[in-house]
């Protein structure tokens, strides 16, 4: 079976992704209901209604219910899931932690959670309460020691060249133009997630080809960030009324021109060749006998053997990987980055030598 690539399908969530192929999709963001329900209607202090999440999807009549609900789209959600894939889920503290339970249950390995810290959260108007300023999203992989996609840099580089933390801040609810309404001015969709969010998650782990499932996919919001990204999408949604404003939401989307160049976020190092270490000894960038130096410490030093492996002054051989790790007490280790040599006065690292041979190899 061919995947469904860019449509909405409709139908029960998890009835539709046991129709999928299995292992076929790199990435799952989830919003499902949160189970929130107010109890009774809630007003402002000039005794205005409250607009709050009072749709028949966000029911359920006991945690017992919700948490088996919860268990199946999840169980849906792995076998469609690649081995490299990983899954998005956002809740709030009605939700979120048994969500997170669930998934752990089911195998997946929690790499983050992430907290959406809202600029103009909704005020608690009954003063019993903290006003609850934030969501959670919980990212995971298909398994402990699973890979799974990370553009580190691009996330860098989105905020201000420092590493991304997982406090989000400066992104809003759904608001303005970006908030959908109905023919009646009243908003489409109670729970519509803003496209900044949506950016950052796919930009984060995802690259252009692969292929997003949203299982419950509402207003559109996956589809339209996607999009726009060139990533493929696939949409899932029961409520024809949602289906039809996502549908043509979706559709006034232009994305600009795909270009593998400008879309494709991914650091040089992932994209290019591998280049064994030995090659470089093989075309005499470097030296059987020759000596490398550890994070640029003298006292700590290897010397490279014939055969691409370094040999410790204590004895250990290994890769470049293993003999740092090993200095290292067993940490992980890229030796690309840590072992220099001294050229001219100047210390080089290995991987400065490796992109020598690229340029001069064509990579």
């Amino acid at each position: 079976m061919n995947l469904p690539l860019d449509q909405i399908l409709a139908g029960d969530c998890i009835e539709v992704m046991n129709s999928l192929p299995e292992k076929s999709i790199d990435l799952v963001f989830a919003d499902p209901p949160y189970n929130l329900q107010l109890q009774g209607e809630l007003h402002r202090p000039n005794m205005t209604r409250v607009d709050g999440v009072e749709d028949d999807w966000d029911r359920f009549d006991s945690f017992e219910a919700y948490d088996a609900f919860t268990r199946g789209w999840l169980t849906a959600c792995r076998r469609v899931l690649k081995p490299t894939g990983a899954i998005w889920v956002i809740g709030s503290y009605h939700n979120i932690f048994r969500v997170g339970a669930i998934l752990q249950d089911l195998g997946f390995w929690i790499l983050n959670d992430v907290v959406w810290i809202k600029t103009n959260p909704m005020p608690n108007f009954r003063g019993v309460r903290f006003t609850n300023a934030h969501e959670t999203l919980i990212w995971a992989s298909t398994g402990k020691r699973a890979r799974y996609t990370f553009n580190h840099h691009a996330m860098k580089n989105l905020n201000d060249e420092k590493q991304m933390r997982s406090d989000w801040w400066l992104l809003p609810l759904a608001a303005g133009p970006e908030r959908l309404k109905d023919e009646n001015g009243a908003k489409a969709h109670s729970t519509q997630k803003p496209e900044a969010l949506l950016y950052r998650v796919l930009l984060a782990s995802s690259n252009p080809g692969d292929v997003v499932l949203d299982p419950f996919f509402g207003s559109g919001t996956t589809g339209v960030v996607a999009k726009r990204l060139h990533r493929h999408w696939i949409g899932i949604e029961k409520e024809a009324r949602y289906i039809e404003l996502a549908r043509r939401r979706i559709d006034a989307v232009q994305p600009e021109a795909f270009d593998p160049a400008v879309f494709d976020v991914r650091a040089r190092s992932k994209t290019t060749p591998r280049v064994p270490f030995a090659s470089l000894l093989e075309h005499g960038l470097l030296r059987p006998g020759q000596t490398l130096f550890f994070m640029k410490d003298l006292s700590r030093s290897a010397v490279i053997k014939p055969d691409g492996r370094l040999r410790a002054a204590d004895g250990f051989e290994g890769s470049i990987h293993a003999a740092g790790s090993h200095l290292m007490d067993g940490a992980p280790c890229n030796g690309w980055q840590h072992w220099y040599l001294q050229e001219n006065g100047r210390w080089v690292s290995l991987a400065e030598i490796r992109e020598r041979y690229r340029q001069g190899n064509g990579g």
